[in-house]
């Protein structure tokens, strides 16, 4: 781990889910983290977490980001921010959309306030593929939070406070995801019911995904996306993996597209390509750094937007069944799932 991280203070917002354990595995006790500060609602979560890491460098605070007085508690002397608190579920964001607003627009927008004014050396915020080309209201919320994030860049300097977003696709069996879903239609001899046969996803593991956090914690200039180039596959060879490594004979069953889901998802916009930095594993998308001169933006502007193509889950690097169950195989969900079926049978 980074010495950039010796004797500091990380704040995780929504720090009991997925990602955040993922980070409390990697930070506690490999790292000289002097402490993790994990910031959410949810109580019950906290205890869990507390219970299960029994370590002393780990602290709860219990708050909501849509209340910058709750951040504010937290956010006294921290060096780091790891903003991961969202609402993600697209049908309940459909259904809700202003709670959606509330939490990743209006909530980022607190973080971020309260960042700054506790001279936090760096954020970075978690966004979704399904910010670009958004058309669902989670989508659109996670788009408008990127746009805080710029917006929000401009008035200060790195030396202050620098702000930055990742981006990533489908996270492999984290919390509310299709992989445990078929996983549990499998163990109860129900039909894997997938939207559209053909639809694309990307496919990163949780580890991958702190990489990529830890990846733009390291390069980030002020305003910068980073995102992960990541392999996808069909919802249909996701299903017939899972079907064949449990041995199983579920029939598939195609029930249509859900609230405000996409045929293929897109990481990164033909717009936003042309004005990318392409890395080995990754792209830095770079900030628009043009004013509010609106004569000179009318004359001047940016040819280099009109020739460039996306990044989409449907012209990635596509797995076949073999290659998915391999990726599926490293999932510790996946391993003790299996075990767990096969101890029974």
């Amino acid at each position: 781990m980074s010495e950039n991280f010796h004797d500091k203070i990380l704040l995780i917002t929504g720090g009991t889910g997925s990602f955040g354990n993922v980070v409390a595995k990697k930070f506690l006790y490999n790292d000289e983290i002097k402490e993790i500060r994990i910031f959410s609602r949810d109580e019950k979560k906290q205890d869990d977490m507390r219970k299960q890491y029994k370590n002393d460098k780990l602290k709860f605070y219990i708050g909501d980001v849509r209340d910058l007085q709750s951040v504010d508690a937290a956010m006294r002397g921290v060096d780091y921010v790891f903003h991961a608190s969202a609402l993600k579920q697209v049908p309940s964001c459909e259904f809700f959309p202003l709670e959606a607003v509330k939490t990743n627009v209006l909530g980022t927008d607190n973080v971020l306030t309260s960042a700054i004014n506790h001279y936090v050396k760096k954020v970075i915020c978690l966004s979704t593929d399904k910010a670009a080309y958004p058309i669902n209201a989670m989508g659109i919320s996670k788009a408008m939070m990127e746009k805080i994030v710029t917006a929000k860049s401009r008035t200060v300097t790195l030396e202050e406070t620098t702000l930055c977003c990742t981006r990533y696709g489908n996270v492999m069996a984290s919390r509310g995801s299709v992989i445990p879903l078929f996983v549990e239609q499998i163990k109860a001899g129900q039909p894997i019911t997938v939207t559209d046969p053909q639809m694309t996803r990307f496919l990163m593991s949780l580890e991958e995904a702190v990489d990529l956090v830890l990846f733009a914690f390291q390069h980030a200039q002020q305003g910068d996306i980073f995102v992960q180039k990541a392999p996808a596959c069909t919802i249909f060879d996701l299903a017939q993996a899972l079907i064949e490594l449990f041995d199983v004979s579920n029939e598939i069953s195609t029930i249509g597209a859900r609230h405000g889901e996409k045929l293929f998802e897109t990481l990164v916009t033909k717009e936003e390509m042309a004005r990318s930095v392409e890395l080995e594993n990754y792209f830095k998308i770079e900030m628009d750094n043009r004013n509010l001169n609106y004569e000179k933006y009318l004359t001047m502007g940016d040819r280099k937007s009109l020739v460039a193509g996306e990044y989409t889950s449907s012209n990635t690097t596509m797995l076949s069944i073999p290659q998915i169950k391999e990726k599926l195989l490293q999932l510790d969900f996946i391993q003790n799932e299996l075990t767990t079926w096969r101890n029974k049978k």
